[in-house]
C-alpha cells in the first residue's frame, strides 16, 4: 500500500541576479542541490512578464547557465572589466508581487528567524523584507503619487509577527494536515481506481524509473481566509511551478518545552489572524456582507512528545478554539473623541443573513457544535454592550429552528466584568466549569489510540469526553467562539482556561499525567500562561495598539500594585492609538491585502471618506440568487456532521490536493534531512531547542528539596514571589524585553546561565543558611569532623542537582570517607628511569595510538560511510525483525548449541535433585 508525506519546498534559498533587461531569481532547495530558475523582464514598464521552464537544475547546470549569462550581457565581446550579470540580493522566499501607479514590485525575504518545530517540519518568522522595483529606469514612467503608496504599503511592518512553513501548512489546522495525509492513501491503495479517474482527482506528476515501493507526496491548496499574501501572489500563481509559491500567516506562533522529569514535550501556539475584514479596533466592528468578521483570529495548542520527530510515528495532539467580534451589522462613532464611542447597529437584519453566513463558515470548517461564549456586559446603567447581546440571542435563536437539534448552536452569555467586581465570585472557577463542558463536548484531535491504562482505568471525567473517536485516535468536532466587544482582554483569559483544560486531556491522553487535571502554581501552568500572555499581547497590539490591560493574575486577583499603574499607561496607550494612528494603518492594510488597488482613473485611497465599499462590496452588486431564509448553509454539510465538512474524504476535496508519485528515497518528502541537515556543518548552540522556553530552566525554583516534576504546586517562597505576586528579577526582565513588534527572541545560554546564577544568590541572601558560605571539599586537607560535615553538604552540588541533605553523615561515612583520603594522599608512584624516559620505543610498547578515524574525506559535505562486515549485519538485520515480530528460523549450529544448553541444564539439575 503507498504511503503519504508532505512535500518539502524546493525553493528555500533565492538569489536574485540582474542584467540591464532581466531579473533572474535562482531558487534551491536547503542542500542546494535542486534548482530552479525564474526570468522576469525589466522591459515592460507597467505589466509583469515572468517566464519559468519549470526545469530542475543541478549545480553544474546552474553555473553554467550564469556563465552562459553573464558573457552574452555584456557591452563588448571579450570585455573582463564589467560583468553582464551582477548578484543584487540574496532571499529566503518570495512574498509577492505589488503595482500602484507605475510598474511592479517585488518583496523578497531577506532574513528569516526559527521560531517553532512540529514534526520536523520547520516554521520560520520574518525578521526583515526587501522591496526591488522591477522596470529599468530607462523605460519608468514616472508619477508623482508613487512614493506615497509606497510608504502607505511599507507601513504594515513584514517583520511584525508575519510566519511562514516551507513544508508544513500554516493556514490550516494540524487535524487537517494530518487528516489530508490519508486520502491519497484512501483512494489509490485500491486497484478498481483507474489512471484516469485519479487524474480527474488529483494532478499526478508521474517519475519514471520508479521502484514498485512509493511514497505519495501531498500538498494541498491553502484556507485563503487566514493567508495574508494570496493576493500578491495571484498574478503569477498560473504561470510558475508551486514551488515558488510560499504562503505567510500574520498573528503569533510560540513554543515553549516542558520537561517531564527529562522527556521533552513541546507546547505550540499557533495564532492565525483572518484576512477578511482586517483592520484596527474602532474602524473594524461586526461584520461584512460575506460574514466575515472583525479580528477573528484561529487559536490552535499543539502538544506533541518531541523524543521522536515523524508525524507518523509520534504522538501529536492539537485544540483549535475562535475569537472574533459580534456577527452583526455594528459600528462605533468615533467622530467624538470618547474612550467609548457610543455602539450602533448599522443595519436591520430580522433574517440573520450576516450571522448564517458567519455560522456556516465555521460548520464547514469545524463541524458542530459550535458554542458561543458571549463575555459582553448585562446589567449597565447606560446601555451600552448589552445592545450586541439583545440583537445576537434573537438571532442564533432563529437560526437554530432549521438545524437539527444535535447540531443546535449553543449560546453561553456570562457577563464576566460584573462576576469580576464582586468579591464573593472567583471568576476563574466559573470559568473552569465553562471550560470543562465546553472540552467535553468538541474533543480534541490525538493521532494515536488511547493508551490501555486510560481504558483500564479510566477517569471519571474521560468515559464521556465528546468528538470523534476512531481506531487510530480522536478527533475535535466542533470549537468554541468566544467573543467580548473587543475580543482581547476578557476572551484572552477565557480562551487561557479553556486551554488549561484542553491541555490536561492532551497530557493525560498522551501518557504524561495520570488524571486530566492541572492546578495553578505548577510549573506548566506557569510555562502554559506565559505562552497565552505573550499570545494576548501580540493580537492586542494588532488590533488595539496596546498589549493586554487585564490579565490572568488580574483575575485571580494576585496581581501586583503596580500593576494598576501600567493597566493605566496601557489603556492611554490604546485611546492613543485608537485616536491618532489607527486610520493610517487600516490603509496600510486595505493596501497590503489589496482591498484596495491604485488606479489613475479612481480617487486615492487618502481621498476616500470611508472604507466601507471597500468591504461590502457585494453591496455594490445586484445579487443574482437570492440566499435562502431556512436552508441558510452550503449543501452537503448536514450529512457529514458533525465532522467538518473540510476534512471529509469527499471528492471536492480530493481536488485540492496535488499528488506526486515520489521514490521513497527522494529528498523532497525527507524531513530528518531537512531538520538535521547532516551534509553541512553546523553547530549544535545555533539548534532551535536551546533557544527554546525551558519549564526546568525558565520556571522550576533553584531552591532545595523541590519535586522536579512540572505538575507540582509550588508556594509563593519557592517561586521566588510573594502573596502578592512580586516577580522574580528574571521575570521582570523577560517582561521588560516584550516590544511592540512581538514576543522577543529566546535569550542564549549566557544571559540564562547568569541570570540563573542571579536568582541563586538572591535565594541565598534571603535564606541566609549557614552551609551556603561552604568551601568546596579539598582532599588533600582533612580536619576536624565539623569540617567535614561542612564540606560534604557541598553548596554548588546542591544548587545543581538539588540534593536535600536532612542529616550530618554517620561515624562510620565518615571514617570511611577518612581512609579514601589516605589512601590517596599515600598512593605508591611508579619509578621510571631516566633510560624509560628517554627511550620512545618504551612507550610505543606501552601506549599504541592508531587512527581509527571512517571520515577520511576532509570535506562538510562529503564523508565516507564506515564499512561493515556481513557478519555483524546479518545480526543486525536480524534484531530488527524481531523487534517487528519476524523471527527467522534457527540454523544448524543454532540447534546444536540449543541442544547442548538443555542437555547440560537438564544434567545439572538431575544431579541437584539426586544430592536433595
Amino acid at each position: 500500500m503507498p504511503t503519504s508525506a508532505p512535500v518539502l519546498n524546493c525553493v528555500q534559498k533565492l538569489v536574485l541576479y540582474e542584467t540591464r533587461a532581466r531579473y533572474f531569481l535562482v531558487g534551491s532547495n536547503q542542500a542546494e542541490t535542486k534548482y530552479r530558475v525564474l526570468k522576469i523582464d525589466r522591459t515592460e514598464p507597467k505589466d509583469l512578464v515572468i517566464i519559468d521552464d519549470k526545469h530542475v537544475y543541478n549545480q553544474q547546470e546552474v553555473r553554467e547557465l550564469l556563465g552562459r549569462l553573464d558573457l552574452g550581457n555584456r557591452t563588448k565581446i571579450g570585455q573582463k572589466g564589467s560583468s553582464g550579470l551582477s548578484r543584487s540580493v540574496s532571499a529566503f522566499g518570495i512574498v509577492g508581487f505589488v503595482r500602484f501607479l507605475e510598474g511592479y514590485y517585488i518583496v523578497l525575504i531577506t532574513k528569516r528567524r526559527k521560531m517553532a518545530d512540529i514534526g520536523g517540519h520547520s516554521i520560520y518568522k520574518i525578521e526583515d523584507t526587501n522591496m526591488i522595483y522591477i522596470p529599468n529606469d530607462s523605460v519608468r514612467v514616472a508619477h508623482p503619487d508613487e512614493a506615497r503608496y509606497g510608504r502607505i504599503f511599507q507601513n504594515v511592518d513584514l517583520s511584525s509577527n508575519f510566519y511562514f512553513s516551507y513544508s508544513y501548512d500554516l493556514s490550516h489546522s494540524l487535524q487537517y494536515n494530518l487528516t489530508v495525509l490519508k486520502m491519497p492513501s484512501e483512494m489509490l491503495k485500491t486497484e478498481e481506481v483507474s489512471t484516469q479517474s485519479r487524474q480527474d482527482s488529483f494532478d499526478i506528476f508521474e517519475d519514471e524509473g520508479l521502484p514498485t515501493q512509493v511514497v505519495y507526496g501531498i500538498s494541498n491548496e491553502p484556507y485563503a481566509k487566514y493567508v495574508w499574501n494570496v493576493q500578491l501572489l495571484e498574478k503569477i500563481k498560473d504561470n510558475v511551478h508551486p514551488d515558488w509559491l510560499l504562503y505567510v500567516i500574520h498573528g503569533f506562533c510560540g513554543q515553549s518545552k516542558l520537561l517531564i522529569y527529562g522527556r521533552p514535550v513541546h507546547v505550540t501556539l499557533i495564532a492565525r489572524r483572518s484576512s477578511k475584514f482586517a483592520g484596527t479596533r474602532f474602524l473594524k466592528r461586526g461584520a461584512n456582507c460575506e460574514g466575515d468578521v472583525a479580528n477573528e483570529v484561529e487559536t490552535e495548542q499543539i502538544i506533541h512528545d518531541a523524543s521522536v520527530m515523524s508525524f507518523t510515528a509520534g504522538s501529536y495532539s492539537s485544540y483549535v478554539q475562535v475569537r472574533g467580534s459580534v456577527p452583526l451589522y455594528w459600528s462605533q462613532d468615533i467622530s467624538t473623541m470618547m474612550p467609548k464611542p457610543p455602539i450602533r447597529l448599522d443595519q436591520a437584519d430580522p433574517y440573520a443573513n450576516v450571522a448564517a453566513l458567519h455560522f456556516d463558515q465555521m460548520l464547514q470548517r469545524f463541524g458542530s457544535p459550535i458554542i458561543i461564549l458571549n463575555l459582553v456586559k448585562k446589567r449597565e446603567k447606560r446601555k451600552h454592550e448589552n445592545i450586541l447581546s439583545e440583537e445576537l440571542y434573537p438571532a442564533v435563536t432563529y437560526l437554530n429552528q432549521f438545524l437539527p437539534p444535535e447540531h443546535h448552536i449553543d449560546y453561553i452569555a456570562w457577563d464576566m466584568a460584573r462576576y469580576t467586581k464582586s468579591k464573593l465570585c472567583n471568576v476563574l472557577d466559573r470559568l473552569s466549569l465553562i471550560a470543562e463542558n465546553v472540552v467535553k463536548r468538541t474533543g480534541f484531535f490525538v493521532n494515536r489510540p488511547d493508551f490501555y491504562c486510560n481504558t483500564a482505568r479510566p477517569d471519571e471525567r474521560w468515559g464521556d469526553l465528546g468528538g470523534y473517536s476512531t481506531a487510530s485516535g480522536r478527533m475535535q468536532t466542533g470549537v468554541l467562539r468566544t467573543n467580548c466587544v473587543d475580543c482581547l482582554d476578557r476572551t484572552n483569559t477565557a480562551q487561557f482556561m479553556v486551554g488549561k483544560c484542553a491541555l490536561a486531556y492532551q497530557l493525560y491522553t498522551l501518557g504524561m499525567i495520570d488524571k486530566p487535571r492541572l492546578q495553578f502554581d505548577t510549573d506548566c501552568v506557569r510555562l502554559f500562561e506565559e505562552l497565552y500572555e505573550d499570545h494576548g499581547d501580540t493580537l492586542s497590539l494588532q488590533y488595539g495598539g496596546s498589549q493586554l490591560v487585564h490579565r490572568v493574575k488580574t483575575y485571580r486577583k494576585i496581581a501586583p500594585w503596580t500593576q494598576h499603574s501600567k493597566d493605566i499607561m496601557q489603556t492611554l496607550s490604546r485611546y492613543y492609538s485608537n485616536a491618532f494612528s489607527d486610520a493610517d494603518r487600516q490603509d496600510a492594510i486595505n493596501l497590503f491585502l489589496q482591498v484596495f488597488q491604485p488606479s489613475e482613473s479612481k480617487p486615492h485611497l487618502w481621498e476616500l471618506p470611508t472604507d466601507f465599499y471597500l468591504h461590502h462590496k457585494n453591496t455594490m452588486v445586484l445579487p443574482l440568487e437570492r440566499r435562502s431564509y431556512t436552508y441558510w448553509w452550503t449543501g452537503g454539510i448536514l450529512s457529514y456532521l458533525p465532522l467538518p465538512y473540510d476534512e471529509v474524504p469527499c471528492e471536492e476535496n480530493k481536488k485540492k490536493l496535488t499528488v506526486r508519485r515520489l521514490n521513497k528515497y527522494d529528498e523532497s518528502i525527507d524531513t530528518y534531512t531537512e531538520f538535521f541537515r547532516p551534509y553541512e556543518l553546523s553547530c549544535f548552540d545555533d539548534t532551535f531547542c536551546l533557544a527554546m522556553t525551558n519549564s526546568a530552566r525558565e520556571f522550576m525554583p533553584k531552591t532545595v528539596g523541590i519535586d522536579p516534576s512540572p505538575f507540582t504546586v509550588r508556594k509563593p517562597e519557592e517561586t521566588g514571589k510573594s502573596v502578592l505576586g512580586n516577580k522574580s528579577n528574571k521575570e521582570e526582565t523577560i517582561l521588560q524585553r516584550k516590544t511592540a513588534a512581538s514576543a522577543p527572541p529566546p535569550p542564549s545560554e549566557e544571559a540564562i546561565s547568569s541570570s540563573s546564577d542571579d536568582d541563586s544568590g538572591t535565594d541565598k541572601e534571603e535564606e541566609g543558611a549557614p552551609s551556603q558560605r561552604s568551601t568546596p571539599v579539598k582532599l588533600t586537607e582533612v580536619g576536624d569532623g565539623a569540617r567535614m560535615q561542612e564540606d560534604f553538604i557541598h553548596q554548588p552540588m546542591r544548587e545543581a542537582y538539588g540534593l536535600n541533605l536532612l542529616e550530618f553523615p554517620s561515624e562510620d561515612d565518615l571514617l570511611i570517607y577518612k581512609r579514601f583520603v589516605h589512601l590517596g594522599q599515600n598512593q605508591h608512584k611508579v619509578e621510571r628511569s631516566s633510560q624509560q624516559k628517554t627511550d620512545s620505543r618504551y612507550f610505543e610498547n606501552v601506549i599504541s595510538l592508531n587512527h581509527i578515524s571512517y571520515f577520511p574525506n576532509d570535506s562538510i559535505y562529503e564523508t565516507q560511510e564506515p564499512k561493515v562486515d556481513r557478519k555483524s549485519r546479518e545480526i543486525f538485520e536480524s534484531h530488527v525483525q524481531a523487534g517487528r515480530g519476524l523471527v527467522q528460523s534457527l540454523c544448524k549450529d543454532d540447534i546444536l548449541m540449543y541442544r547442548e544448553y538443555i542437555r547440560n541444564r537438564c544434567d545439572t539439575e538431575l544431579v541437584d535433585w539426586g544430592q536433595v
